[in-house]
């Protein structure tokens, strides 16, 4: 339950449900997925949606869109609430360009809200759907959802794909929003930030704690003691019940009867009980030990005829190493990761690579996945896991194994196995990459993305092995926390070939930023003219900013776009409250123009104020 927000005389006031879930029941193959699930969403809600992959977190979020239809129960939403979804692979299909799909549905006049989101996640609105890639199509309907601004929004894996700068100006953006949210992500900094609820979904059951994300493992654990507790002690009970009914009845007399069926209950509920979801058995074998110097660049670049990617960038990597590349999506990341590994040649400055190197690669795109095959035909026919003259065993780490026990290993049950790839989970096709990634020996880890679509439970063990992995690890991430946990080395790539390394993670990283950034240099006092006039000395050019970083530079050069797009949408947002009986005739659509022209107003301030602050620094 929800704690009801206190009125002026100190009295609870109840606050209406957006939507209101009872008694909700699924069955998908047989296996139910909910049963009699109960689920209240109020105004103001800001909920983490938790579970492991395969507990129904999705198709949960379907049946509270209204896009699945339960077997059973009531989905309930009050008159003139409006519920917005925003889904992990949605349908494009009829739509031209990204554009086109992002502002269909709304008035006509309000593009430009789509504008403004499309600038906050830097995609193009006039992109091809054709061509679009996943992480765009995703962006499109992000934009979409924002844009229509419903009172209620769902978002299923709103990160994903998303590079940190798309990531914090999300989090800025549903900060500010007064609208209610229900949020599925793997990135724990994103939910800490955002959530103030936290829905766990396990074994068809949901639990809700009225407390943010962080704290969530803890309470996780504590249910799990609790519940492991009252299930040893059952096990005693039906223990001592099962001998009474043994040993100490001498004759089935009347008396003895209620005893005996209570014994038949508790073993029913017993029986009843469903037993938790393992975690996916983890290991990684480092194999022969490569040289101790593993990469040595110097001054190396890349420029495919539009701009350096990389310029003069120089990194020397050892045994053992864990490092991070992050930056904006197109910053050069998986180019710099191609070229230190040997597969590109640099234009300029030269890569040495150590000996002994066994390397083993996890692809961010899933090309490495036939979408065709099936998961057993995925193991078994993949050369460096075939066992010569089997078709039912792969070679795990050097040992023969049967593809059905290993696939158990990463949690997929004996009927998956002859599944097709394309009909796995996003999550689930993470897991079988890393089947494929760790059944092989390697020293050289290649990270592209591994975090996407993982559930947290697999987040934490991938993170302990490769804590404990005695080889090294080279990984591109845009999850901040899993980089703070793993990283003892971190590579910022800000484009325009810019590359800088820092020392640690994720945190570590923005500490040192700030510590290198120069102080503000005190304005001189003014000085006399002198009696004969001198030449002036020429201005610096605009594009000089001394006394700020690169990051700030670039800044306070966008800034006055975003000033002027702000300005731009609160002239609109003021015209169309000006329209008379606007609050009569459309209330709803009234009271989401005001609140928009308050949130746009709040920014407008924060961005003129952070003008102010960075073009004095600049020196004027």
């Amino acid at each position: 339950m929800t704690l009801a927000p206190q009125g002026p005389n100190g009295m609870a006031m109840a606050r209406a449900p957006l939507l209101q879930l009872s008694g909700i029941s699924l069955t998908f193959g047989g296996n139910p997925v909910f049963d009699g699930l109960d689920l209240v969403v109020q105004q103001g809600d800001r909920v983490a949606l938790v579970g492991r992959n395969g507990s129904g977190k999705s198709t949960l979020m379907k049946i509270m869109a209204g896009s699945v239809e339960a077997d059973a129960g009531n989905r309930v939403v009050p008159p003139g609430v409006t519920v917005g979804y925003m889904e992990q692979d949605p349908d494009l299909s009829g739509y031209d360009t990204l554009g086109d799909y992002a502002v269909a549905g709304l008035p006509e006049g309000e593009g430009w809200k789509v504008e403004a989101v499309a600038e906050g996640l830097r995609f193009d609105l006039s992109t091809p759907v054709a061509t679009a890639s996943g992480g765009e199509r995703r962006r499109a309907a992000l934009a979409r959802l924002m844009a229509e601004a419903p009172e209620l929004m769902l978002l299923d894996e709103p990160t994903n794909h998303l590079d940190i700068s798309a990531i914090e100006w999300l989090e800025t953006e549903l900060q500010a929003t007064r609208a209610a949210y229900v949020l599925i992500s793997h990135d724990r900094a994103f939910l800490r930030r955002l959530t103030k609820a936290t829905l766990w979904l396990d074994r068809g059951e949901a639990r809700r704690r009225d407390s943010g994300f962080d704290g969530f493992e803890e309470w996780r654990e504590q249910t799990w003691a609790e519940e492991d507790a009252a299930r040893h002690k059952l096990d005693r009970k039906i223990k001592a019940e099962a001998k009474w009914a043994v040993e100490g009845i001498s004759a089935r007399r009347k008396r003895n009867q209620g005893r005996v069926r209570a014994l038949e209950a508790l073993r029913a509920d017993r029986a009843a009980q469903i037993r938790r979801q393992g975690t996916a058995a983890l290991e990684l074998d480092a194999g022969p030990q490569s040289g101790k110097r593993v990469i040595e660049a110097v001054g190396i670049g890349k420029d495919f005829g539009h701009g350096p990617v990389i310029r003069d960038f120089s990194l020397r990597v050892m045994r053992g190493d864990r490092v991070a590349f992050v930056g904006p999506n197109g910053a050069g990341k998986t180019t710099l990761l191609n070229l230190l590994t040997g597969k590109m040649p640099p234009d300029t400055g030269t890569i040495a690579l150590g000996t002994g190197l066994e390397m083993a690669v996890f692809d961010q795109a899933r090309a490495q996945l036939d979408p065709e095959a099936s998961l057993w035909d995925s193991l078994t026919n993949d050369p460096q896991m075939s066992v010569s003259g089997s078709s039912d065993q792969v070679l795990v780490r050097g040992t023969p194994k049967h593809v059905v026990g290993y696939l158990k290993d990463f949690l997929f049950d004996e009927r998956q196995a002859r599944a097709p790839v394309r009909s796995l989970s996003g999550g689930e096709k993470a897991r079988l990459l890393l089947a494929r990634l760790m059944a092989r020996e390697s020293n050289l880890l290649i990270l592209d993305e591994p975090t996407n679509d993982l559930d947290v439970e697999t987040l934490d063990l991938l993170q302990d092995i490769l804590g404990e992995y005695p080889g090294t690890v080279l990984l591109v991430s845009h999850d901040r926390d899993f980089i703070d946990r793993v990283a003892t080395q971190t590579v910022l790539l800000e484009g325009q070939g810019r590359a800088t390394v820092y020392a640690g993670g994720w945190s570590d990283m923005q500490a040192q930023r700030a510590l290198a950034a120069p102080a503000p240099v005190a304005a001189a006092a003014p000085v006399a003219a002198p009696a004969k006039a001198t030449a002036a000395p020429k201005p610096a050019p605009a594009t000089v900013r001394a006394g700020l970083s690169f990051t700030e530079r670039k800044r306070l050069d966008d800034l006055p776009a975003v000033m002027a797009r702000l300005e731009a949408e609160i002239a609109k947002l003021t015209e169309l409250l000006a329209t008379p009986d606007l609050f009569i005739a459309e209330p709803v659509k009234a009271r989401k123009a005001s609140d928009m022209l308050a949130d746009r107003q709040a920014a407008l301030a924060a961005a003129e104020e952070e003008w102010l602050e960075l073009e004095d620094r600049a020196g004027g």
